[in-house]
């Protein structure tokens, strides 16, 4: 006798069998929490942005040996001396570009494609464009291996735009050029919106351009720090940077960008904010405050420097700090970190200053810190580095050594 399977159970077993068949997602749980973590946490709240952000794989976009940093919150290379941003700059400028389900977006600087497939699901079409060679081809494979079918790549000079797809809804540009280049402003929709960082090498500011007929609305929005934009753009820029004399902006915190709060120099802050009166010095000072162990509490500045030149730096400051105590780990303790980066941004080192643990009244801080012969650039970071406590910094500055 050959018994019957009803309905129920033919769709129950048909159900285990696609369910059995279908690959696991082994990082569904490391996006989860970077998006409740590093993104929510950080201020992002279009709901959007943030399920696009949890379900978009960066792990796939990132060469093999940095697939373990996937879900961190953090830049990582990928080749021809470019970085992936972390993922709450990615989920930061998504939100300020104010994507909807019918927009045309243009993108200048591919990378990765990481961005690029984080807008997919979010517009009609993404028309990308990378100026390396290498890099275009590569993602354009991930892209299409992955299944983001309305994304358009191709390999070129970022700084012309796309006319023959002129014009979009939006431009997002994740490179930085000196200046905004005309021909991206000319391909910008009435009423479309351009997000873009500009400035010098390593004092750049994130802008937000809405064009309103013939007019550019330009508002800025933070401190920023981005890859150059090569090819035009930087043959044509005008301040270049003297790795020689590297040196640090606001180490004061006393200038702010208008209407923000926020200090002028320093980027990717996380929960600290520039406070008035009872300063080391001048009139302001930083407060970097944290209660949850692992959390981010901290802020940077990038600048030049020449390993071939200077042979240490200096770091001065002055800091308080109030129940200060170490994170998840004994890794986890208030410091500031010099990273040191090589021409291609493929070789880097480390250097802590700290810990700062416990309480303190105002005290200065005066460490030599040695610079490798192949370091090009750096970036300054302070902060509570998942440690928990308020610490306040002030005066903060690097002196050369020349070699």
């Amino acid at each position: 006798m050959i018994a019957r399977i009803g309905p129920a159970l033919t769709l129950l077993l048909l159900v285990g069998i696609t369910a059995a068949a279908a690959p696991a997602d082994n990082h569904a749980a490391a996006r989860a929490r970077m998006v409740r973590d590093d993104i929510a946490a950080g201020g992002v709240t279009d709901p959007r942005v943030l399920d696009s952000l949890r379900t978009t794989p960066r792990h796939e976009f990132l060469p093999a040996g940095q697939r373990s940093k996937a879900y961190l919150d953090m830049a990582l290379p990928i080749g021809a001396a470019q970085t992936i941003s972390g993922p709450f700059v990615v989920a930061a400028m998504t939100e300020q570009l104010e994507p909807q389900p019918a927009d045309r977006i243009l993108e200048i600087g591919t990378g990765s494609g990481y961005q690029a497939a984080v807008l997919a699901p979010l517009v009609k079409t993404v028309y990308s464009i990378e100026i390396e060679e290498e890099l275009a081809a590569k993602a354009a494979r991930t892209l299409k291996r992955l299944g983001y079918t309305n994304v358009v790549t191709k390999a070129g000079d970022g700084f012309q735009g796309w006319p023959e797809h002129a014009p979009f809804d939006g431009i997002i540009v994740t490179c930085s050029p000196e200046d905004v280049p005309r021909p991206l402003m000319d391909q910008l929709a009435d009423g479309g919106r351009m997000v873009i960082p500009i400035g010098e090498r390593f004092d750049q500011r994130l802008v937000r351009i809405t064009r309103r007929g013939d007019e550019f609305v330009r508002e800025t929005l933070e401190p920023t720090l981005f890859v150059p934009m090569t090819g035009a753009a930087e043959a044509s820029r005008r301040i270049q940077p003297d790795g020689s004399r590297p040196a640090l902006r606001n180490g004061g915190f006393e200038a702010l960008i208008e209407g923000t709060g926020r200090p002028e120099a320093w980027y990717y802050g996380r929960q600290c904010e520039v406070v008035s009166g009872g300063a080391g010095q001048g009139g302001r000072y930083l407060r970097l405050r944290n209660a949850e162990p692992g959390r981010p509490a901290q802020i940077f500045q990038g600048f030049a420097i020449d390993g071939t030149a200077v042979e240490a730096l200096e770091l001065h400051a002055a800091i308080r700090g109030s129940d200060l105590l170490a994170g998840r780990s004994d890794e986890e303790r208030p410091c500031a970190v010099l990273r040191f980066l090589d021409a291609d941004r493929r070789r880097s080192a480390v250097a802590m200053v700290g810990p700062w643990m416990g309480e303190s009244e105002w005290k200065r801080v005066d460490e030599r810190v040695e610079v490798p012969t192949w370091a090009r650039e750096a970036s300054l970071m302070v902060g509570l580095a998942g440690a928990t406590g308020v610490l306040d910094v002030d005066e903060v500055d690097v002196t050369p050594i020349p070699r």
